[in-house]
């Protein structure tokens, strides 16, 4: 087997990469804010190199609707609104008031509100009451890891052609390469494989954050 030509992420290369990845200051004060409320929880944050990403994937895809599924204090949310046209729109999933109250603050300091539709409900639900495909122009998982097929079963059917499903957490800690790891792990393992076998996309995992999966629809 060849050798990683990824470097070792120190805390100063990870610096350095925040700095050449820049938040704007309603981003930035989002971050702060999750870490300052929530505490240990803050670490469901997506990674804050992620938030650029998003964003660069929105404008090169061209999208106008967004389908994500698992918000929580909505940085992801805001980056990829933020991104949008004036008439886009991302639909985000998500249980938990509290958390995403967090950031309808955020979306509403950026002037991005009235281009996200929270809907507060087991995603699977609102997933499954969406129109029939496809529509979607982008996908954004970032949920609870044990349902990723089944939302992947919902949300590539309702993909357009062309469109990309962004998934986050694809190597789980660096537990998937354990033929015997169970829990979280075990799911993500499975559900790489099923993305794998889908010949509906060509995909690609990327070492970005945790795990970064890309799958365009064919």
């Amino acid at each position: 087997m060849y050798e990683t030509k990824n470097p070792q992420l120190t805390p100063e290369l990870y610096a350095y990469v925040l700095e050449h990845n820049p938040l704007d200051p309603v981003q930035r004060e989002l971050v702060d804010v999750t870490h300052q409320r929530l505490g240990d929880v803050a670490g469901l944050q997506t990674a804050q190199e992620q938030g650029p990403l998003l964003a660069f994937l929105v404008r090169l895809t061209g999208a106008r609707q967004i389908v994500e599924v698992g918000t929580f204090t909505g940085f992801s949310t805001l980056s990829m609104a933020q991104a949008l046209p004036a008439d886009g729109r991302v639909i985000a999933c998500d249980v938990s008031e509290e958390w995403t109250a967090v950031g309808r603050e955020a979306w509403r300091k950026a002037g991005v509100a009235d281009r996200i539709d929270l809907r507060i409900a087991p995603a699977l639900d609102t997933l499954r009451a969406l129109p029939p495909g496809p529509w979607i122009d982008l996908v954004f998982l970032d949920a609870d890891k044990g349902s990723y097929v089944d939302y992947w079963e919902e949300l590539v059917p309702r993909t357009n052609p062309g469109g990309l499903l962004v998934v986050d957490n694809t190597l789980f800690h660096g537990d998937v390469s354990d033929p015997d790891t169970t829990g979280g792990g075990a799911a993500i393992r499975a559900f790489n494989d099923h993305v794998r076998a889908d010949d509906r996309v060509e995909d690609v995992l990327l070492t970005v954050a945790d795990g970064l999966t890309l799958a365009r629809r064919r």
